[in-house]
């Protein structure tokens, strides 16, 4: 698929209709750079990348939000709320015929009934406007890679997708997802409930470190044994007294109550168990947070702008960056939280109950004059299927979880070789890839960059070297650009959907003669868009400019229109 065209409005009114076409589009930042304020919507540049992430379901915060330092552009935020402000994305599957096939994405930052969210005119909810655009685009109804992910490489807007060519996903993926979504872009299908099996492992195996603790399952099991022979003993023993039949029956519910309470203080550990591990895992997170001493480290900030005039984050907005993050960490992993001390507060309230039954019967059984032998035998009884009961609800937590492991464990083989059967395969995608990826990084900047997977532990890690050595930073920006080209001409040639276009922020720390390379030559023989936003006096002087520019910004003309 292939951007067409960008427009927004505000109601009905044109903002701004921005055409793309095959081959670099360039967004053009007139400002002159010594008096650019470096803040990512001074006029707009980078938010029009941002305009067609919110469009591919991303969540559009980032167009008033410095995600990095989470300051808040309040003009363009309450421009955008308070308005009816609509953003309307085109894709097309050619751009080279006017017959090919359209995709129409329109979205506004309104909530409720007035949210507009459409695809193709069709209104949809925030669970299927994903799903039926990654249908559209990449031809998939698989619950995952998700299209956030799919997309993730072809919008380098942000920080980490700024540094990484490959890990360009959030902190919190794991191994697994990236397998998916690498085997996925290589046109392997894989089954994609593998990270959550992995996920329900290592829960079971937290749970069990926890349970060993207190007992394993060869001693729960034998001590059963031991507590069922004491049972029958005192049973045997009980038979000489002549009980009334009500004396039983009391007795026999005094025991089953007793076997409530056990099964029930074994459920409340086991959910207060699980808060304890969220709670452990939350301490740990708050011990990251920095309470630094920032009038210090302001003084040397100070001192050293004196001496590098060009450093524009404070240390302050660094270290708020810092717990921020954590922030969200700790609120991903405590988000069940309220759940879990409602079932608590449950299982106490019927726990209360039945120990309010047990005293009732026991005062009954103790009022109806059974002998003190008798009533020793009795108490003997009680001890023993009290601890039979505990007993028998470990050794169930043990077998449960046992079995749960080994089910979890055979789901994973099963798929884990069945991903291993296609190595063979594997290899031979990525070596394909390499011919492109390693021929666009050596004539871009003389390094031969290369993708390779090894599976390790039966997840297959992907990376990427290169002959030469550690590519620098400039470097880094145009082995992302081999990477994000090579692999549209690699999906091409197998016929794998892609998207056809890469949104490239922060080029400049490109050398100019890589940017001369990549602008004249390169990506002409790519069949793709590259955009890119730029300060025009960053640009190399024999580039021209106006063959490539689509849209033209400036301090008097931002992209909003909003002074």
């Amino acid at each position: 698929m292939f951007l067409k065209r960008l427009n927004i409005y505000n109601g009905d009114v044109p903002i701004r209709e921005i055409p793309f076409h095959k081959g670099i589009n360039l967004i053009v930042d007139e400002t002159k750079s010594q008096n650019k304020t470096e803040s990512g919507n001074s006029v707009g540049k980078t938010t029009v990348l941002r305009l067609i992430d919110f469009c591919l379901d991303g969540n559009g915060k980032n167009i008033y939000l410095d995600p990095e330092f989470r300051t808040t552009n309040k003009k363009i935020e309450q421009f955008l709320k308070s308005n009816n402000i609509r953003i309307l994305l085109t894709l097309c599957k050619d751009l080279d015929d006017a017959t090919s096939n359209e995709i129409e994405i329109e979205r506004n930052f309104l909530k409720y009934k007035s949210k507009i969210q459409k695809v193709n005119g069709e209104t949809l909810s925030n669970d299927d406007f994903p799903k039926v655009l990654k249908d559209l685009i990449f031809n998939s109804q698989s619950e995952k890679p998700t299209l956030k992910q799919l997309k993730s490489k072809n919008i380098r807007d942000e920080r980490n997708k700024l540094i990484h060519t490959l890990k360009v996903l959030d902190s919190f993926t794991t191994d697994v997802e990236y397998e998916l979504l690498f085997l996925f872009w290589l046109g392997i299908d894989t089954d994609c409930s593998k990270d959550k099996l992995v996920r329900d492992k290592n829960l079971e195996e937290k749970l069990q470190t926890r349970l060993r603790k207190e007992s394993n399952l060869s001693q729960i099991n034998q001590s059963l044994i031991i507590v069922n022979k004491e049972i029958a003993d005192l049973n045997t023993k009980k038979e000489f007294f002549n009980l009334n039949d009500k004396y039983e029956e009391e007795l026999q519910l005094l025991n089953l109550t007793k076997s409530h309470i056990n099964q029930i203080s074994t459920k409340l550990s086991r959910l207060e168990l699980r808060k304890e591990l969220i709670l452990e895992s939350k301490i740990n997170l708050e011990k990251d947070y920095s309470d630094l001493d920032t009038e210090q480290i302001k003084r040397m900030y100070e001192r050293a702008k004196s001496l590098i005039p060009n450093v524009q984050k404070t240390f302050e907005q660094t270290l708020s960056f810092h717990n921020e993050m954590i922030q969200q960490k700790i609120s991903y992993i405590t988000e069940e939280l309220p759940k879990l001390e409602a079932d608590i507060n449950k299982e106490r309230r019927h726990l209360k109950l039945q120990i309010i039954k047990e005293k009732t019967l026991s005062e009954s059984l103790n009022k109806s004059g059974a002998i003190d032998d008798l009533q020793i035998i009795i108490n003997g009884l009680n001890s023993y299927y009290e601890k039979k009961g505990n007993l028998e609800e470990q050794k169930r937590l043990w077998e449960k979880s046992n079995d749960n492991l080994k089910q979890i464990q055979s789901k994973l083989d099963t798929i884990n070789k069945n991903i291993l059967s296609k190595d063979e395969l594997i290899q031979e995608r990525i070596t394909e890839f390499n011919k492109f990826f390693s021929d666009i990084s050596s004539r871009l900047d003389g390094l031969h960059s290369l993708l390779s997977a090894e599976n390790v532990d039966g997840v297959y890690k992907f990376k990427i070297g290169n002959i030469e050595g550690n590519p620098g930073t400039g470097s880094k920006k145009s082995q992302m650009a081999s990477f994000d080209l090579a692999y549209i001409k690699f999906a091409d040639s197998l016929g794998i959907p892609c998207l056809h276009f890469v949104l490239q922020d922060q080029i400049e720390n490109v050398h100019s003669n890589q940017i001369t390379n990549l602008l004249t030559e390169i990506v002409d023989e790519v069949n793709c868009q590259y955009i890119l936003p730029v300060l025009r006096d960053k640009l190399p002087t024999d580039i021209d400019i106006e063959h490539f520019e689509i849209l033209s910004l400036s301090q008097s003309d931002k992209l909003f229109k909003v002074e």
